[in-house]
């Protein structure tokens, strides 16, 4: 009988198990990288979209560069944050902590450029906003049976103003000067103010108006998106709320009469409005009636603006008067509307407390339409958007309305104190600045 040895056998079976030992490790690192490289990527996406919109909602406070005030940097990295933490990671079960939102600004998007926090202090032309948000401690699901300790995910996003396509603005419109173009801000100065100077009540429309200023409807056909109702009742909604917003283009030729539904880049005028009196005022935070803080939000500041209250009669945006608050000055300290321009009539002030709690209420949107259209027919054309600030609330001597207005420029212009929202556009677009991406 002959005798068969097994060693070779049992040798090669020890080969193949090593291999197979081997080849479920490199699976198993296939597998991990799979799954927890799948896992690291959600969570990437949905940093990313947290970023982009702490981005967007920080740079709407970017206004009046090349002077940006040092709470406005604080407003924005506030904001940010806050709208930031609004977004959800890991499978949307997690939040993202304040502490993991990293706010800066910057003055170029170069290579090398400084990036400083709100507290390090900012250069006041800094237009560019950058958020990065990390997420750290992952937990690897599979990787880390071969080593791979927790991971770290991080997104950023870079965001400034840019004139936007379309834009929201209130239901009034600025007349052009004789002479007047873009070019020449339609015949105006940046720092004058304007009066709407007209007769609340009684009178033909154009007989009535001696200011700058009409009331307007940029579509009567088409009833605003949350306000029920048509003319004055619908106005007074829109300059309770945010306005009209997605408004036409700017348009160099005439009118036809035909209706701005037919006749884009054209806006109907509605004569003589009493009742907008306490939609206007609520951008104060002066309320009456069922108007409130919850349904019209007022401005971080109420503090009005007459001769008397400034006596350089211009510039109360950001002049200087000794002894005397200018409107950033005044947001800074959410100053009330001083008792003696509270209109008659049973209104309630705010207080301090209250305008902290305030939005961008004063700083507004407004068409700047060819008014002659309004006497050779029922409609005028829009030949631009300029920025305004409301200087004092709603106001009449009699039946003649006195309440004024400081131009500050036409609203897309670089460094506007002016941001709406909207679909931002190329540098020929002609509304209001709006925040969008740009890294």
């Amino acid at each position: 009988m002959r005798l068969v040895h097994s060693t070779g056998k049992r040798a090669q079976g020890g080969a193949i198990a090593v291999i197979v030992a081997l080849s479920m490790a490199v699976l198993l690192g296939f597998l991990g990288l799979a799954v927890d490289g799948g896992h690291l990527y959600l969570i990437k996406t949905e940093l990313q979209n947290g970023a982009d919109a702490c981005a967007l909602a920080a740079a709407y406070e970017l206004t009046d560069a090349p002077a940006i005030a040092p709470v406005a940097f604080n407003r924005a990295e506030a904001a940010g944050q806050a709208v930031a933490q609004k977004n959800k990671v890991d499978f949307q079960n997690g939040g993202i902590a304040s502490a993991n939102t990293t706010v800066e600004f910057g003055t170029s998007l170069a290579a090398g450029s400084p990036w400083m926090t709100a507290a390090a202090g900012p250069a006041g032309n800094s237009k560019y906003v950058r958020c990065t948000i990390q997420q750290t401690n992952i937990v690897p699901y599979l990787m880390q049976v071969v080593g791979a300790g927790n991971q770290t995910v991080r997104a950023a996003a870079t965001a400034s103003l840019a004139p936007s396509q379309t834009n929201c603005a209130v239901p009034m419109a600025l007349c052009v000067k004789p002479g007047g173009t873009a070019a020449n801000n339609f015949g105006y100065t940046v720092g004058d103010w304007y009066g709407l100077d007209f007769s609340a009540t009684g009178g033909g429309s154009q007989a009535s108006y001696t200011g700058n200023f009409r009331w307007i409807d940029f579509d009567p056909g088409s009833p605003t998106p949350g306000c029920s109702g048509g003319g004055a009742q619908e106005l007074a909604c829109m300059m309770a709320g945010s306005g009209q917003c997605n408004l036409p283009s700017p348009i160099t030729g005439s009118c036809s009469g035909s209706g701005p539904s037919t006749d884009p880049g054209c806006v109907g005028e509605n004569g003589q409005i009493s009742s907008m009196e306490q939609a206007y005022n609520t951008r104060f935070g002066l309320y009456k009636g069922s108007y409130s803080a919850t349904n019209s939000p007022m401005d971080f500041t109420g503090y009005s603006y007459r001769s008397d209250t400034w006596t350089l009669g211009r510039d109360a945006y950001g002049g200087s008067v000794a002894g005397m608050q200018n409107f950033k000055s005044a947001r800074t300290a959410f100053s009330a509307t001083q008792s003696a321009y509270v209109p008659g009539g049973g209104y309630s002030n705010s207080s301090v407390a209250q305008h902290q709690t305030g939005a961008d209420r004063r700083l507004v949107v407004v068409s700047v339409v060819d008014c002659t259209g309004f006497t050779s027919g029922q409609h005028a054309p829009i030949r631009g958007y300029a920025c305004m600030m409301l200087l004092d609330p709603y106001d009449r001597v009699g039946n003649n309305v006195i309440s004024k207005f400081e131009f500050l420029g036409l609203s897309n212009q670089a460094g506007s104190p002016c941001a709406s929202s909207g679909v931002a556009g190329n540098a020929s677009s002609e509304g209001p600045l709006v925040p969008t991406l740009v890294q």
